[in-house]
């Protein structure tokens, strides 16, 4: 009874959730698939996105994004840059850089036990991406990880739903 009612309470105040993941980099390293997102200027026309974290020996990680341009058989377009945990006391929340010297926020909101899923936001609620480790997962689940999103305060009608 215990655990019910601090779950219906979890699921009502989206305040009472962490802000960000207890993310282990090491783990969380690897491919990942975008199965959804906000559209940015960054990712205009992108299709068939995908993420790859590769740790260094210095703590930071190695990021390569690619896409297809407009269609899954477009050309393809990639981009490499770093992420680092700024405070190893809070390693949800890490800053990307493409382009130097800009860097922004790049939090890992939720990720499942077995990382198999991932939810990553921005703090002002202005980016968001779900990502898989495999291309396509069931609509069962994609709606539950929608609503955590919705949970999080995100306007999960700005999701725009991977090709």
């Amino acid at each position: 009874m215990t655990w019910l009612l601090l779950s219906l309470a979890l699921a009502q105040s989206p305040a009472a959730l962490p802000e960000t993941a207890a993310l282990d980099l090491n783990r969380y390293a690897g491919t990942w698939y975008e199965l959804a997102r906000f559209d940015t200027f960054f990712q205009k026309g992108c299709v068939a996105s995908t993420a790859t974290y590769t740790p260094r020996e210095n703590g930071d990680v190695t990021v390569l994004n690619r896409c297809r341009e407009d269609r899954v058989d477009g050309k393809l377009k990639e981009i490499t840059g770093k992420a680092w945990v700024p405070d190893r006391a809070e390693p949800g929340k890490l800053r990307v850089q493409f382009f130097w010297p800009f860097s922004g926020p790049y939090w890992v909101l939720e990720v499942a036990e077995d990382y198999s899923w991932a939810l990553v936001g921005h703090p002002e609620k202005t980016r968001c991406w779900v990502f898989t480790r495999a291309p396509a997962i069931e609509d069962g689940l994609y709606q539950q990880l929608v609503e955590k999103l919705r949970a999080r305060g995100y306007d999960v009608s700005k999701l725009v739903r991977a090709r």
